[in-house]
């Protein structure tokens, strides 16, 4: 049997490809073949051909799915923009991937102006637009049967911008360009995550489509005829609700999820019937030890890591057996071969923190920066994503923090992971961010923005509460040097923290300050 949304479509085409959890909206199977058909049709007429680009500035609706198979038989080449990018940023995008098409809606109104102006003479198709430029109207217009031209798409993602722009990651063409190819994440989501084949999953997505796991995840689960039931936007709540409600057996998270779970009132967290859960994945970032240890003593051994990126590299995964007996590991590799090596490019033994490399036949670039491209890459031919970890005496990986976020504090490295990981289990810390700021006297100094459960709570009293916390387990050298509390921190939905954005703030006060002066 193939593996892919057309052959699911002609076995089961009333089986229910998504359910929407907040309108409740659904498409079959055969519907979302029909509409992905005439969605490769409608690329065709505005001049795209394999390998062009066209963007997609889109909230959670159930659309997406239209556009990423349609995609995936035309040959092209999507480029999801991220809802929460400015209209500057946006364009960036649009300009970079030498985007032709850009399908939005009319939650988008507020930036879409200013995108067009950046813009000229790009062609736009709005949802629910009612006008010349009405995606429906356009789609509805296109016939419903295969192009002539079949062949496999790509996704082309941006990475989140957090030290700088936002690079468009180039993936490798294909091996096979035939759409129902097999996928290697198929693969994995078989023998590694356990995913069964027979159509019978129910499968709860969270997060953004933007983002790649979701938009990867989502493909792997309708390419084993699954059916994929999306929220509108995340709520811990709203999710346990989905889960009872669907009879949910997988589902992907990350560890910003985990901790609002836990916050919740222990009556609501245990009013919701959970039987159906089998598997639940998460990723992004790692979890921490105190965090996971509670979802999994919750929702028992369901609970498994896994440890990749945009890029495609490589995957390690950790189910949660192994991980209760290696606690706070992100796995072994089940895709590529892993590699620590320090700053010659030298490979260390077991214990030993370095850069983490995979090594893999197929390997993404930078879009139009081969600088970064190379930065990314070892004299071997190796790839890192910019992580720092080290793997213990049985393999198993155990991640120490991006290397781009390391703080050189009065000569002394700090990883602001251990620091924020220790933050959010206290009963009061809702979420955290550690940084270094410009200082005189250290070069930088730790910065802790906290965002309480109560803003009521922000203040003296709670920072006094924090540090002692904090002396248990850190050095004095570790210890924030200040506190920062906020309603709100700048994460995206798919748990990652714009820490960018708060550098930039701490290093213009630093700037203002010295001008004061």
């Amino acid at each position: 049997m193939s593996l892919h949304p057309t052959a699911h479509a002609a076995h089961s085409p009333d089986r229910p490809a998504v359910i929407m959890t907040g309108s409740g909206k659904q498409i079959t199977y055969g519907e979302m073949d029909a509409e992905s058909n005439r969605f490769a049709h409608l690329l065709r007429a505005h001049g795209i051909g394999p390998g062009d680009a066209f963007a997609v500035l889109l909230e959670n609706r159930i659309e997406y799915f239209t556009l990423i198979w349609g995609s995936q038989r035309a040959g092209t080449m999507l480029v999801p923009i991220s809802s929460r990018l400015t209209a500057p940023e946006a364009a960036y995008i649009i300009r970079d991937a030498q985007v032709k098409l850009l399908i939005t809606s009319r939650y988008f109104e507020g930036v879409l102006g200013d995108i067009r102006a950046a813009c000229p003479g790009l062609t736009v198709l709005v949802m629910d637009a009612g006008d010349a430029e009405d995606f429906t109207a356009a789609l509805a217009a296109q016939p419903a049967d295969p192009i002539a031209d079949e062949s496999a798409g790509m996704v082309m993602l941006y990475s989140s911008g957090t030290t700088g722009r936002p690079k468009g990651i180039r993936p490798a063409p294909p091996e096979d360009p035939d759409p129902q190819a097999m996928v290697p994440l198929v693969g994995l989501a078989i023998m590694g995550a356990g995913m069964p084949t027979d159509g019978s999953m129910i499968y709860l997505s969270p997060a953004p489509l933007y983002h790649a796991a979701p938009i990867g995840w989502c493909s792997v689960v309708h390419r084993l005829g699954g059916t994929i039931v999306m929220m509108e936007k995340f709520d811990p709540e709203e999710a346990l609700k989905a889960i009872e409600r669907y009879k949910v057996t997988d589902s992907q998270w990350v560890p910003t999820h985990f901790v609002r779970f836990l916050k919740l009132d222990p009556a609501v967290r245990t009013r919701y019937d959970l039987s159906s859960h089998q598997r639940a994945l998460h990723a992004a970032a790692p979890c921490p030890v105190p965090i996971k240890r509670e979802m999994i003593e919750w929702w028992g051994p369901i609970v498994n890591e896994y440890y990749a990126g945009s890029e495609s590299i490589g995957m390690t995964m950790v189910k949660s057996q192994d991980w209760l007996t290696h606690p706070g590991t992100v796995g072994k590799a089940i895709y590529g071969t892993l590699h620590i090596c320090g700053p010659e490019g030298e490979e260390l033994p077991p214990g030993a923190d370095g850069l983490v490399y995979f090594e893999n036949t197929l390997l993404p670039t930078y879009h139009n920066d081969p600088a970064k491209t190379a930065e990314a890459m070892h004299p071997q031919g190796w790839m890192t994503l910019g992580d720092i970890g080290h793997l213990d005496e049985d393999g198993f990986l155990f991640l120490t923090d991006r290397k781009s976020h390391m703080i050189i504090s009065g000569g002394v490295n700090i990883y602001p992971q251990e620091i924020e990981n220790l933050l959010v289990t206290h009963p009061k810390v809702m979420d955290a961010a550690v940084i270094g700021a410009p200082c005189p006297d250290l070069g930088e100094k730790v910065v802790a923005v906290v965002q309480p459960k109560d803003m009521a709570d922000a203040g003296p009293a709670l920072e006094a509460e924090l540090r002692d916390f904090l002396s248990v387990s850190l050095s004095k050298i570790k210890m924030p040097k200040l506190f920062d509390f906020r309603p709100e921190l700048p994460r995206e939905a798919n748990g990652k923290l714009y820490k960018r954005e708060l550098r930039d703030e701490f290093a213009a006060r630093a700037r203002e300050g010295a001008d004061a002066a």
